[in-house]
């Protein structure tokens, strides 16, 4: 049987319904959608969807180190945006964070998301070596 294993961290904003921040299953890391809610208060951070990707990814890099990984063992992201007018801005931002080879990508616009974020990124990623 494969082995299902939690991941929690505070660095990152709490599961705001019943799944959880990610789940490791063997090699692979699979997280939640993250917005740009603050870890220590729950807010939404910013009005730009720049600004808000900047925030939802800083939260991914949390849960993935929760989890022994990383940004740069990520495999495979999916990308929400409310607006993909927003696509650009939101790009220079995420290159910041991906510098290469960059992970494959979905990106597509959605109606809405949970507390009216502009911007929401889910991965998988690898888990660290030796785990």
């Amino acid at each position: 049987m494969v082995d299902r294993r939690e991941i929690r961290t505070d660095q990152a904003p709490a599961a705001v319904g019943p799944y959880s921040q990610a789940i490791r299953t063997g090699p692979f890391v699979h997280t939640a959608g993250q917005i740009a809610l603050d870890p220590g208060g729950g807010g939404l951070v910013g009005s730009s969807a720049a600004e808000q990707a900047e925030r939802a990814l800083r939260n991914l890099a949390a849960v993935l180190a929760a989890a022994g990984s990383s940004m740069d063992r990520v495999v495979k992201v999916n990308l929400y945006l409310t607006d993909l007018a927003a696509f650009g801005e939101v790009n220079e931002t995420y290159r910041r964070f991906f510098p290469g080879p960059a992970p494959a990508r979905s990106c597509v616009e959605v109606r809405a998301l949970p507390k009216g974020a502009l911007v929401m990124v889910d991965a998988v990623a690898l888990a660290g070596e030796g785990d």
